[in-house]
């Protein structure tokens, strides 16, 4: 089922603001203000059984909060090199329009030598054209991570990737059309191994974010020129979890905040960790709680990109918002609603089966004012109580069944931006987690709220 936007709006409870942007520029101005994102990346999941290595899109209203288009399938995949992309990246042009470059490979053999970018342009993110691969080297080496960013001084763009000639550097190529590239130069090596360049320019300022081999690290590094071998190390160390990767650096399209997002991949590959800033030329990032933030489903290594609200919504009814919501608890944010043994939990992301987690959030079966949980992969299955325990049943279509799977969804208890649901037969009794395990109890502490509330997200 493919719910239409206005459904989907009615069921998730997103505001007509999350789906539809009016016009953010005036009358005249000479281009409109960026009023959303577009976040663009691959999928892997735990076990790998989300994995695509095709380009992916989600967009959000507020730079925090994702949702996945044409249901976290792949917009477009590449037809040439190993067949799939890492790492895309999606630059404005000076023109307005659209770049994506992507490292050529499928998969994750990290051995494999390429000298290769694949690249495509776009007008506004709906359709992607003139596909090709540009050589950027001819180095026995990888090429990946790309960004890039345009240096005023040069009148070009300037193409940043990693790459090793004896160690882990960041190379650079310089172009103005995206198809044939100046000779490659060490950009960036600091004395020791880096990984995964992003640049941002800010005025006449160059922010470059990247991991440090050596000691697993992120740091942030600048430049008045942008030129290569003149980045200057500004920030301390950042961290969250134990690996990361992947440094995002994106300004917030209202005021003067920043995020700085990263990938985590270990112990357990593919969750993101983000930190905000009122000052990206200072040295103080704060490490954003995770119920304010919702990356795309199963998003790896991307970038994301400022798009006026005539490109927002034009992606959003090109390629569809999601068709499924995900329940975020609100004192474990970093735990989903998923059914396991048909058993109703709230478990940490990520996980596998990922599919446990999505719902297709329909009018109550016994009340059509109410909600019922139908799950994704088992679609005859619904979530249900039974001696106020939460579990996934097939739907026997019974009266009992009916009222034992329907809920009212009402603001939330804890925190009244967010949902809680209401048994509808037993209506002094909540849906909640306790031990992480689901059921619909009275609801009277602080932490029965707590346990009680839920984001509706995708």
């Amino acid at each position: 089922m493919h719910l239409s936007r206005r459904t989907f709006v009615q069921l998730t409870g997103l505001s007509a603001a999350a789906t539809t942007i009016g016009v953010a520029a005036t009358a005249g101005s000479a281009a409109a203000a960026n009023s959303a994102y577009v976040f663009a990346y691959f999928t892997e999941s735990p076990s790998m059984t989300g994995a695509n290595y095709g380009l992916h899109l989600a967009v959000s209203t507020d730079g925090l909060n994702w949702s996945p288009l044409n249901q976290n399938n792949p917009v477009v995949t590449p037809t040439a090199g190993t067949l799939g992309l890492r790492d895309p990246f999606v630059l404005r042009k000076q023109d307005g329009t659209f770049v994506v470059l992507a490292t050529d490979l499928n998969g994750t053999d990290f051995g494999q030598n390429n000298q290769y970018l694949h690249v495509w342009d776009s007008t506004d993110l709906t359709s992607f054209t003139g596909y090709r691969r540009i050589r950027m080297h001819t180095l026995n080496t990888h090429t990946w991570a790309p960004t890039a960013f345009w240096d005023a001084s040069r009148g070009q763009y300037g193409i940043v990737y990693s790459a090793n000639n004896g160690a882990d550097v960041f190379m650079v190529n310089y172009t103005s059309d995206f198809r044939t590239v100046s000779a490659n130069q060490v950009y960036f090596s600091p004395g020791f191994n880096v990984l995964d360049g992003d640049i941002v320019v800010d005025g006449s300022t160059f922010y470059l974010y990247y991991k440090n081999l050596g000691n697993g690290l992120t740091y942030g590094a600048r430049s008045s020129t942008g030129a290569a071998n003149s980045y200057t190390t500004y920030t301390s160390g950042l961290r969250q979890g134990s690996a990361m990767e992947a440094p995002m650096l994106v300004r917030n399209n209202v005021g003067t905040g920043w995020w700085l997002w990263g990938d985590s991949f270990s112990p357990v590959n593919n969750d993101y960790y983000a930190w905000s800033s009122t000052n990206v030329g200072g040295n103080a990032w704060s490490v954003l709680n995770q119920r304010d933030y919702t990356p795309p489903l199963n998003a790896k290594h991307g970038s994301i990109v400022g798009v006026t609200s005539a490109e927002y919504n034009a992606v959003v009814s090109r390629w569809g918002l999601p068709a499924w919501v995900r329940l975020k608890s609100s004192n474990f944010p970093d735990r989903f609603v998923r059914h396991a043994n048909n058993v109703g939990r709230i478990d940490a992301y990520p996980f596998d089966p990922y599919q446990d987690q999505l719902w297709r959030m329909v009018a109550g079966l016994a009340d059509g004012a109410g909600v019922s949980f139908q799950s994704v992969n088992y679609p005859t299955r619904y979530l249900r109580h039974y001696n106020y325990e939460i579990r996934l049943d097939a739907n026997d279509n019974t009266a009992a069944f009916r009222a034992d799977a329907t809920f009212y969804r009402v603001a939330g208890l804890a925190d009244s931006t967010w949902s809680s649901f209401r048994s509808y037969n037993f209506p002094d009794r909540h849906l909640r987690h306790s031990n992480y395990v689901l059921r619909i109890d009275p609801i009277s502490t602080a932490t029965d709220r707590q346990d009680a509330t839920f984001k509706v997200t995708s």
